[in-house]
């Protein structure tokens, strides 16, 4: 089928020809895109901590990564991992992804994943006190300071003096306990002054407030003695070993191993984060958190290996797989176009290329079909003169042979196909000269 086969036809068969060809790429192109994701958006709102805390130092990294990206993170400063959470499972919230931690919530809130997990969070006890303690319940009748509310601190610390019976499980203080909604410096300042025995604080060891508190000859770190039971009861808790001499050399700080239990820090996200932009904030994670700590190792974060909430998809797919071509050697956005284009171009080719196969196929049908319908009008008509001969028959036979003829006479069709046309009417001729024979007998 030529161009010029195609100029041949009708103005009607090239009007059903291009409808049929549009109808065809709009029905694929609107199935494609059913399935296809959006474009991913330029802008992300993340929940970070109090200004004093880690999460808003990293908060600040991030959005200096994803800028590079043509990314805008907007910092929302909260009081901490556990309104973080709140937030996150608050799909009104407008929050899109938020720093969080191991232990915030007995039970994850559906529609919330986590994206990677960043870095240990060792729970710390500083207390002054004659005595040694080793014990959580040691610390039960003590004025205690549990972290702000809102903040990861508070969750964490209720629920394991609640496993020690220092507390209930709703977070009210037993036998004599009080317990302050304070943290960070406020909480040291307060054990420094004699306002409360005990401090206990969740985060890094590069936090001020631990680390002032760690240099501090008249504040002892609170060694626990079951620390390896704690893993066996709270699956999201790990234990670790702080050696003598890790914070500081030269001051042998601490004197002595130290056992601690630790959360991890998470990036955490809702379910429906475009795939593009969890990506995104992996490929930041890595490059913010793979290096040594005080704990970690270099390269053990971030992972995907599950605390407390489902991983994402997404994240642990690019974990596994990485980055795709165009990724690793375009920007992130015009990776991001190519791939989208090529999600809704290759499809389209591989359905429209057996399309426009079929298509001269359908046209050759379509003319033919033209030609061979009075082909059935011709051979019932000769068959009638050959069996019927009276007069007024005869004449009509005449008026429908008149009317066949000055049909095909009126076939377009292309020069290809002029050869049918042509047999056409000659068979027409062939009937005609059997019908001026009968009508000459008669």
């Amino acid at each position: 089928m030529t161009l010029e086969d195609l100029a041949a036809l009708s103005r009607r068969d090239r009007v059903r020809v291009a409808v049929v060809v549009a109808f065809a790429i709009a029905a694929i192109a609107w199935v494609i895109l059913q399935f296809m994701q959006p474009a991913p958006p330029r802008k992300i709102v993340v929940a970070s901590g109090p200004a004093t805390g880690m999460y808003h130092g990293h908060a600040e990294r991030y959005k200096a990564y994803l800028a590079r990206e043509g990314v805008t993170l907007t910092e929302r400063m909260t009081d901490g991992a556990a309104e973080n959470m709140a937030l996150l499972a608050d799909a009104s919230s407008g929050i899109d992804a938020a720093f969080v931690q191991g232990g915030v919530t007995p039970t994850p809130p559906p529609g919330v994943v986590m994206i990677a997990s960043l870095y240990y969070e060792p729970l710390w006890v500083f207390y002054r006190d004659a005595r040694l303690l080793t014990k959580l319940r040691e610390l039960a009748g003590k004025r205690l300071a549990i972290g702000a509310p809102g903040s990861g601190t508070r969750a964490l610390a209720v629920r394991v003096l609640a496993a020690n019976g220092v507390t209930a499980a709703d977070g009210s203080p037993l036998r004599g306990t009080a317990l302050v909604d304070i943290g960070d410096a406020d909480a040291l300042t307060a054990l420094r002054t004699g306002s409360v025995d005990a401090i206990l604080l969740v985060d890094s060891a590069e936090t001020p407030a631990v680390a002032e508190a760690l240099r501090d000859p008249a504040i002892a770190l609170m060694s626990l003695e079951r620390a390896d039971a704690y893993p066996r009861r709270f699956d999201f808790l790990t234990r670790l070993v702080l050696p003598p001499g890790t914070i500081d050399l030269a001051a042998d700080i601490p004197r002595e191993d130290v056992k601690l239990i630790a959360t991890e820090a998470m990036l955490a996200s809702r379910r429906d984060l475009h795939p593009a932009l969890a990506q995104l904030l992996l490929d930041a994670a890595r490059a913010i958190h793979a290096d040594q700590g005080v704990f970690e190792t270099a390269g053990e974060f971030p992972n995907v290996t599950p605390v407390d909430l489902p991983v994402s998809p997404d994240a642990d797919r690019h974990m596994r797989f990485g980055s795709g071509f165009m990724h690793r050697y375009l920007p992130f956005w015009l990776a991001t176009v190519i791939e989208r284009t090529i999600v809704l171009v290759v499809p389209l080719l591989v359905l429209l290329i057996p399309l426009f196969n079929h298509l001269p196929q359908l046209l050759r049908w379509r003319i033919r079909r033209r030609i061979f319908r009075w082909y059935g009008e011709l051979v019932l008509l000769e068959r009638a003169i050959e069996t019927h001969a009276d007069a007024p028959r005869l004449t009509r036979w005449q008026r429908d042979l008149d009317r066949i003829e000055r049909a095909v006479t009126n076939i377009r069709t292309p020069p290809s196909y002029a050869s049918e046309v042509y047999q056409l009417r000659t068979h027409v001729q062939l009937v005609r000269r059997t019908l001026d024979a009968r009508i000459a007998a008669a």
